[in-house]
């Protein structure tokens, strides 16, 4: 106001000519000014010249507070601009080359899943900021409407702080695509590398026992056994070309693996990480097993022909052995049959028997060749021959244990004929020491047990079946067997009965026995032979008495006095 009043003071003292009239210019509102000369006032027009002044007065006060408000909303908004645009510079600092980063190429797939998780975070910080971004904007679009003296500066930061934010919302999306895609990938190459390991680890233990088996030293003795070991090969080598299969198929795997690999510039390894098995691993026990597979089969033929090589050489050797065997056996049964049946002279049996003899030396030479045949088998290694019982070791001593059973038998009929003609044994009484022998020799194994030697003694009469009948037979065992051995040799038989009956009474003292058996008659039943002696001795006696046709014979009535006497060389029975 003040101002106001010293224009119009001014104003009137002045008085100016039209044509030294001139403008002036206050704030927005320009006014004519003439000089003092030119100007003609009236009260009417100072009165409403004053109340424009006074209007232009406030008018302009009102533009002055405006324009102050203006000056201080733009210093602060340009102020609030500048902090905003250093936090958002400051923020945004080094972002642009962290998405344009392609880490996620030789990261694994635990690491790009790391990144995502952390671009997921960074994601929403950018979110959080598209505020302030926008703040930033509007800022500087109020500074230019409130006509900013420095608006030049402020739209240029600001348009550099919107590209850059366009920018990283650019990179942020692409660099997500990049780790999603990448994951996805390596997704893929997880789940091979997963059906690599599932498919290969059994495949690569399979090739391991196929070549163990394929190199397995095998011990056979048949050609069923070696036959069975090559329809097992057979049966393998036709489950190759699906072993095959699975290994073309096991290293497809790996083969798109590396595919996708290359196809998407991964610098990633292609290892696996849940195999030890590698494909090069693969690769060379198979075709270990390849060059297997026909070292096998020939070995197994080669084994083949070795086994039916054995094969003949049992055949063969069985043959003989067939033959040979039951001959031995059939010769010692002979031999020993011939030493209990004969009863002819002893000259008849030692010419019988040298006739053996001849005959099993005039064999020897099948023995021979038994031999050599055994020693072809066992030079080839054949330990077992189905096709024969026999073994060369039963051959062997079969053999001489007929050599030894024909000489032996020999010598004891040489011996029984030195026997025979130093004690003037006649060849009857020889007959039926054998008879009384053979009799009791139960076991046929031409030896008296004792308990059967004593039988024999208790049915002649030598001893009784009493403590004193044992004294007697006890002395008799330690004179026909003084070696304790508990059996009696038919020649020791004969020496004994020779010994003992050589008394001429022997005959009369077994009749009186007999007749005291048999209350004084002059025959015996045969139940009171089985009720009164040993059912041994009873049966013998019972064999050998002839029937009594005497006076006063009964049915059933046995002759003991012929009994007695024929068994003493005294008569015929």
């Amino acid at each position: 106001p003040t101002h106001a009043f010293e224009f119009l003071r001014k104003l009137r003292k002045l008085c100016v000519p039209q044509s030294e009239m001139k403008i002036c210019k206050f704030g927005q509102k320009e006014i004519v000014v003439s000089s003092p000369l030119s100007l003609v006032f009236s009260s009417q027009d100072i009165a409403g010249a004053w109340q424009r002044l006074e209007q232009a007065e406030k008018g302009y006060e009102e533009w002055l507070l405006n324009e102050i408000r203006r000056l201080e909303r733009l210093e602060h908004l340009a102020e609030k601009f500048r902090q905003k645009a250093s936090t958002h510079e400051q923020w945004a600092y080094g972002k642009e080359q962290i998405l344009l980063q392609k880490d996620y190429e030789s990261a694994s797939l635990t690491e790009v899943r790391a990144m995502l998780r952390k671009h997921e975070a960074f994601e929403s910080d950018l979110a959080a900021h598209q505020d302030r971004v926008e703040q930033i904007a509007a800022i500087a679009q109020e500074l230019n409407e409130l006509d900013y003296h420095d608006a030049a500066s402020v739209n240029d930061r600001c348009q550099k702080i919107c590209d850059q934010w366009d920018s990283l919302g650019t990179l942020t999306q692409k660099r997500r695509e990049a780790l999603e895609r990448t994951e996805k990938l390596l997704e893929t190459i997880d789940q091979l590398h997963l059906e690599f390991a599932k498919r290969a680890a059994p495949f690569n233990n399979w090739m391991e026992g196929a070549m163990e088996d394929l190199q397995d030293m095998f011990i056979v003795h048949s050609i069923e056994e070696i036959q069975s070991l090559i329809s097992a090969h057979d049966q393998f080598k036709a489950t190759l070309p699906e072993a095959d299969g699975e290994r073309q198929a096991i290293l497809s795997i790996q083969n798109e693996v590396e595919k996708v690999i290359q196809s998407y510039s991964m610098r990633i390894s292609a290892s696996n990480p849940y195999s030890t098995v590698t494909v090069e691993e693969i690769r060379s026990k198979w075709e270990k097993v390849k060059q297997l597979v026909p070292q096998r089969d020939q070995s197994l033929q080669e084994e083949l022909a070795r086994q039916h090589a054995n094969e003949r050489l049992r055949r063969q050797f069985a043959a003989q052995a067939n033959v040979i065997g039951p001959w031995i056996q059939t010769k010692m049964e002979e031999i020993a049959r011939s030493s209990i049946e004969m009863t002819g002279p002893l000259e008849d049996q030692m010419n019988q028997l040298k006739q053996y003899e001849h005959n099993i030396i005039n064999y020897k030479h099948n023995i021979d060749k038994l031999e050599g045949d055994h020693q072809l088998i066992q030079e080839a290694l054949v330990f077992d021959n189905k096709h024969t019982n026999y073994t060369m070791e039963h051959i062997r001593v079969g053999w001489e244990l007929l050599l030894t059973t024909i000489a032996r038998t020999i010598n004891e009929v040489e011996t029984q004929i030195l026997t025979r003609d130093a004690k003037g044994i006649t060849q009857e009484q020889m007959n039926d020491f054998r008879a009384s022998f053979n009799h009791f020799d139960r076991d046929e194994s031409d030896n008296l047990h004792s308990d059967e030697f004593k039988a024999c003694l208790i049915s002649l009469g030598q001893v009784g079946n009493d403590l004193q009948g044992e004294a007697e037979f006890a002395r008799i065992m330690s004179l026909v067997d003084p070696n304790g051995q508990g059996t009696v040799t038919f020649q020791s038989f004969i020496d004994f009965m020779t010994r003992e009956t050589a008394d001429t009474d022997t005959a009369e003292q077994v009749i009186a026995s007999f007749r005291i058996l048999a209350s004084d008659k002059p025959y015996i039943l045969a139940d009171e032979l089985r009720r009164e002696l040993p059912p041994e001795q009873a049966q013998y006696c019972i064999k050998r008495m002839p029937p009594y046709t005497g006076p006063g014979s009964v049915p059933g009535a046995l002759d003991y006095t012929s009994f007695s006497s024929a068994l003493y060389g005294e008569s015929d029975l």
